[in-house]
């Protein structure tokens, strides 16, 4: 079973060699079934050496598979920690295997090493955001496994008594439980590892469809619907909203001056600059040639100014080494806030309106759109027909 989700694994990796932590979950598994048929099929060494790698091989495993389970959130990965784990692991069980023979506290060691490595995965993505189920089961399998191979041994040796002779080990409720549990949680870890990186690559190929590579942000497409999203979640939370439309000044002319790749060198500053400048919950996307709107949920119109003016006056720095030798294109910025009632669709009408009053008033700056003033019709006079 090791062999073939290792294989598994590795075929994955050979098609996504992105995803590191398929690899180290390949590894695990090499480790693991390696462990086993030295166990099964080494010859008897003096001592019982043979189960000196065989453990070094469970250990190994261990560590590999909660790498791979935690470098799949791209947080940092332990591994001083549970390689500490494993030397004292072994430095016991030498000790226990050569010095002072016993093999109930050789098991008890190495199981309890497995269990603190395992204990690893739960106290790393306790504090993660679990987007999707398999992020919680697999948090619950690593709580799952380090239980197993701390309290389980605990329990059974401490009901059963300890082991004289490796035949009666091999004969015990103990290994018996150890081939079922290892089993199940073997196919547990390797279930969610291949169901995450199915999961990251749908991720993926749908940054790709909604994304814009030049600049780093959304597509019109990839905008218009998580703005919708964003937009109707504020609306029923009772919150403002508010967006904003930029377009580079005289782009054509920069194109036609200075070539193509000036104007894309341009874009994918700008683009940076509109990620570094936007709070982080900010939807951003490139839904034109030169022209970029960006929607920011719970901000009213004068904190969207704020931010609007900071893009506008930060435009020079950001794109001044795409053209170095002449000046720096400006921006011309509308924005819009939301009222009850009001789509996106209402938003980018409005904030469009906007951006065409800054162009048309010079460019390079921002302007708010202002719904026209209601005429209330004046009330008949009733004096004359009296």
């Amino acid at each position: 079973m090791g062999l073939l989700l290792a294989v598994a694994f590795f075929l994955l990796w050979m098609h996504r060699r992105d995803q590191h932590y398929v690899l180290l979950a390949g590894l695990s598994y090499a480790a693991m079934a390696a462990g086993f048929l030295i166990l099964d099929f080494a010859p008897v060494l003096p001592f019982e050496a043979q189960r000196i790698p065989a453990n070094i091989g469970f250990l190994v495993a261990a560590v590999l598979i909660v790498g791979a389970a935690i470098a799949r959130y791209r947080v940092p990965v332990p591994w001083r920690g549970m390689a500490a784990i494993c030397a004292v692991a072994m430095t016991t069980f030498l000790w226990y295997l050569f010095i002072q023979p016993s093999i109930t506290h050789r098991v008890l060691v190495i199981s309890i090493a497995l269990g603190l490595v395992a204990l690893q995965l739960p106290i790393r993505l306790r504090r993660m955001p679990r987007a999707h189920l398999v992020d919680h089961i697999l948090f619950w399998v690593g709580v799952l496994s380090a239980t197993n191979f701390i309290i389980r041994p605990l329990l059974i040796i401490g009901l059963t008594g300890g082991f004289s002779t490796y035949a009666g080990f091999q004969q015990s409720i103990y290994w018996t439980t150890v081939q079922f549990s290892q089993a199940m949680i073997s196919i547990l870890f390797a279930l969610c590892l291949m169901v995450a990186a199915a999961i990251d690559l749908m991720a993926e190929l749908r940054e790709q469809a909604d994304g814009d590579a030049l600049s780093g942000l959304l597509n019109r497409r990839g905008f218009e619907g998580a703005a919708g999203v964003a937009v109707r979640a504020a609306a029923d939370e009772d919150r403002p909203a508010a967006l904003l439309i930029a377009d580079i000044d005289h782009f054509k002319a920069v194109n036609d001056t200075h070539g193509h790749a000036t104007g894309d060198a341009i874009i994918a500053a700008f683009g940076a600059h509109i990620r570094a400048a936007g709070p982080a919950d900010m939807i951003a996307g490139r839904i034109g040639g030169e022209e970029f709107a960006l929607l920011l949920p719970g901000a009213n119109i004068e904190s969207a100014r704020t931010l609007a003016e900071a893009i506008r006056t930060g435009m020079a720095g950001a794109c001044a080494p795409c053209t170095p030798d002449t000046p720096p294109p400006t921006v011309s910025i509308g924005l819009a806030a939301s009222v009850p009632g009001t789509g996106l669709s209402r938003l980018m009408r409005d904030a469009d309106q906007a951006l065409y009053e800054a162009k048309r008033a010079g460019r390079n700056r921002v302007r708010a759109f202002t719904p026209a003033p209601v005429r209330i019709a004046a009330a008949p006079d009733t004096r004359k027909s009296a």
